[in-house]
């Protein structure tokens, strides 16, 4: 297992702007306290791996996947069930695009915030040392965007796009499924449901990181030049650290690694834990709405990529989001006297906008914390 890197004390509470002055919990994660202990033996253990074919049983499978994303909201998922020729055909079609001279790519752009992106992440002063690609999941929105992602055969980008999202959509009801029957929902299917209702808002996005100090003419068109230092080295932060806004998360990258994710030592100390990479699986994280939804028991996992010094990065995430009007609300069976709501409810959208308005690192759940004696029983999921 990589070793924990820790994170300079310093960097924890580097406050960026005003904004941040307001926010207490902006870099650690908002975790519930009884979760920090079990975190702390997952640094040490390594990254839980969950069996989709489930091996002890469906009840077990549920039972260890709830446990995993109580204790650390993060696990790669293995026989996963997803057809093995989806995701390099994938891959093959971003890379291709990837590949392109920079005006070239620039036409599927700029990111508003769907598109092409370089460097800029959102529009409050985040960068980093990638290029992505972010499409709504919807197979016209899709459609539309391929005729500048591949002018030459867009119906066939657009057929690659469109199987994966079916795929791993797929694969996130599965989780989602077996989430809902591991916490003793009354209705297990009422969290996939949100993300297969036909105006769902569910993204994908595919992030390249080159490495982070190009040299040759081939990698210095692929990207902006990385910012390097007088001695060689860069500053190689890919993607800033963060939690995923949505309900869950499901992410596939080639064979180089960066992901880390923050988690307690044994000490209680905040800690960088690197994620081997692994093309055969997916990486499941728990978003902020599921934190939301399950009243705190499922925490939304704060994470960041490093960029490799010498390989380049491909990855593809598939944010599993619901309908823009959905209320999100505690499930009512996660709020108990001991466990009273921790969040008022809100609309994704009304989320959505308030995420906008944020650097990537704030803690955006602390925004809609209950009031004092606002922290009554919990709702069922509605669609307003």
């Amino acid at each position: 297992m990589p070793p924990c890197t820790h994170r300079p004390a310093a960097q924890q509470h580097k406050v960026q702007d005003r904004r941040q002055i307001k926010i207490n919990a902006m870099v650690v994660p908002s975790a519930a306290p009884e979760c920090r202990a079990a975190a702390a033996v997952f640094c040490r253990r390594g990254i839980p791996t969950v069996d989709m074919s489930a091996p002890a049983g469906r009840g077990e499978l549920s039972r260890q996947m709830v446990r995993a994303c109580a204790e650390s909201g993060f696990f790669k998922a293995v026989n996963h069930g997803v057809p093995p020729r989806v995701a390099p055909r994938m891959d093959a079609a971003t890379s291709a695009f990837f590949a392109q001279a920079a005006p070239e790519k620039q036409l599927a752009g700029p990111p508003n915030p769907l598109g092409y992106g370089n460097r800029s992440i959102g529009t409050n002063g985040d960068v980093g040392e990638l290029e992505y690609l972010i499409l709504h999941t919807n197979s016209d929105a899709v459609a539309h965007k391929a005729n500048a992602i591949d002018k030459k055969e867009p119906q066939r980008f657009s057929q690659v796009v469109n199987d994966y999202v079916e795929a791993v959509r797929q694969l996130a009801c599965k989780v989602l499924d077996l989430l809902g029957e591991g916490l003793g929902l009354r209705d297990p299917t009422s969290l996939s449901r949100l993300i297969t209702a036909t105006d769902n808002d569910s993204l994908i996005r595919i992030n390249h990181y080159p490495p982070s100090c190009a040299t040759t003419a081939q990698e210095r068109h692929l990207v902006a030049p990385p910012r390097c230092t007088a001695g060689g080295g860069a500053t190689n932060i890919g993607f800033g650290e963060h939690t995923d806004p949505q309900i869950l998360s499901v992410l596939r990258a080639n064979d180089v690694d960066g992901l880390q994710v923050l988690l307690p030592d044994a000490a209680g100390d905040d800690v960088w834990l690197p994620v081997p990479p692994d093309p055969s699986a997916f990486f499941i994280n728990v978003g902020d709405l599921l934190q939301a939804l399950t009243n705190g028991r499922l925490v939304s996992i704060r994470h960041r990529v490093v960029a490799s010094t010498s390989k380049p990065r491909l990855s593809t995430i598939y944010f599993a989001a619901p309908p823009l009007h959905a209320r999100i609300s505690a499930l009512p069976e996660t709020v108990t006297a001991g466990a009273p709501r921790r969040y008022r409810p809100f609309t994704w959208a009304e989320y959505k906008k308030t995420m906008y308005t944020l650097r990537l690192s704030h803690n955006r759940l602390d925004l809609f914390h209950v009031g004092d004696g606002d922290a009554g029983g919990g709702d069922d999921i509605e669609q307003e």
